[in-house]
């Protein structure tokens, strides 16, 4: 160790090197990594394919109205500015600034009738299955941690699940935590500077040895006051030095690794932050991609920011055709690359917006109907699922209840979504409740 205070020879304090492994290892400080936590492949693979879940939430509610299920024919306070163009499925027609997602119909299925949301401006419903007051209260685990606690890691250096969220000014749009599964099973957060203090590639002989040196006295330590079994934390050793002695995370956020000809597909956007919600950043809709074919089961992105109370038009004009390149890019990309069966895309946000415009050129907050853009995961697509009435309001064929979008996506997962798993004290509890069901037009 070098003389400065908590520091290590490579020049990291104790606060990075924990940090490092708090990224590497899904969330956790070095401490809880190497308390009882289940070994790596529980119910994974060990390589090849796998299945995988890329969930982008809309942080503020996109208008339905101007995308997805436009009324060209209602009055013009509620049919607004844009028009309908056909897509590749004959007879379905989508907003004018999807052109590419258009022409990818056939590889879509956009749910237009989703039911029993709330007006609540958060990432819970989504995530969760349950509203804000209800997941605090109850202590529900996001869907993310849920997989990784039934699955398991792919691979010991991969964590199972990995949120790009960025940190957002309105704090319930961020993603709720690992509830009642425990710390063990949170989402490895990636995030600003956190990606440049698990990169080893300027790593020397001496920091690597400290790096084993800090475990080695922290597995002491907890041998000395835990009663895990000895075989049992030597296995947790290794896979936290595995981890943490390995890039294979970092390359897979690295798009330098990825040709101009991909980039470009996917467009950029800006890492800034659209008014308290997420940016409409294109590049982790790609990280998103290459985490889940690097062994990640389940990624989280926040992306833009839909909450257009005050010029609807004027702001969808300038974010949809963002929003068309990178999710057309993101649904492309994986079927080139033979990912489309196993790795199931949903694109949603918190609620749709009023069909009447209001004297700002907005569109305020609408629970009674939701929407959703799916894809992959093997599920069939090239259709719309459910229908609202002549402007938009509430749903008149087919109302789905957002539990029920969770519910496909455990599916596709191969997940029960009324499978028991035990909570940090070892009681039984339900991921969704009996009456959440797959919805049979999703299923394969």
């Amino acid at each position: 160790m070098s003389s400065g205070k908590n520091r290590f020879c490579d020049g990291l304090s104790r606060r990075s090197f924990l940090r490092i492994g708090a990224l590497a290892m899904g969330g956790l400080a070095l401490p809880q990594v190497l308390q009882a936590t289940p070994p790596a492949n529980a119910g994974g693979s060990t390589g090849g394919s796998h299945k995988a879940v890329i969930m982008v939430y809309l942080s503020g509610g996109m208008s339905h109205h101007d995308t997805f299920d436009l009324k060209p024919d209602a009055p013009a306070e509620i049919a607004g500015e844009f028009r309908p163009i056909q897509t590749r499925v004959p007879g379905v027609q989508i907003s004018e600034y999807l052109p590419r997602l258009a022409s990818m119909m056939d590889k879509l299925a956009v749910v237009r009738s989703i039911v029993g949301l709330r007006d609540e401006h958060s990432s819970f419903h989504t995530v969760t299955g349950y509203g804000m007051d209800i997941t605090r209260r109850e202590n529900k685990p996001n869907s993310g941690s849920v997989i990784s606690r039934v699955l398991g890691r792919t691979d010991p250096v991969i964590p199972a699940y990995v949120d790009l969220f960025p940190t957002m000014q309105h704090r319930p749009y961020n993603i709720p935590g690992p509830g009642f599964v425990g710390p063990a099973y949170a989402g490895a957060k990636v995030e600003n500077d956190q990606i440049n203090l698990m990169r080893l590639n300027d790593l020397s002989q001496d920091g690597l040895q400290s790096r084993r040196a800090l475990l080695n006295s922290i597995d002491q330590m907890r041998r000395s006051i835990d009663g895990m079994p000895m075989e049992r934390m030597d296995v947790s050793y290794r896979q936290a030095f595995e981890v943490l002695t390995s890039n294979r995370l970092v390359d897979a956020l690295d798009l330098q690794k990825e040709s101009r000809t991909v980039r470009d597909r996917y467009g950029h956007g800006s890492p800034r932050h659209q008014g308290d919600g997420a940016p409409l950043w294109n590049d982790q809709l790609l990280m998103a991609r290459r985490l889940v074919e690097a062994g990640v089961r389940v990624v989280t992105v926040a992306y833009g920011f839909w909450d257009t109370h005050g010029g609807n038009f004027r702001h969808l004009r300038s974010n949809l055709p963002v929003f068309d390149q990178g999710v057309s890019a993101l649904i492309e990309d994986l079927h080139l690359r033979g990912l489309d069966r196993d790795v199931s895309v949903i694109v949603w946000g918190e609620f749709g917006r009023t069909p009447r415009i209001n004297r700002d050129a907005g569109r305020d907050h609408w629970a009674p109907v939701g929407h959703a853009v799916m894809a992959g995961g093997g599920m069939p697509t090239g259709f719309l699922l459910g229908s609202t009435d002549r402007i938009g309001g509430y749903p008149v064929q087919n109302p789905i209840h957002h539990r029920n979008i969770l519910a496909t996506l455990y599916h596709n997962m191969g997940i029960d979504p009324h499978t028991i798993v035990r909570d940090v004290f070892d009681r039984p509890a339900t991921i969704l409740p009996e009456d959440a069901r797959p919805v049979r037009e999703l299923m394969a």
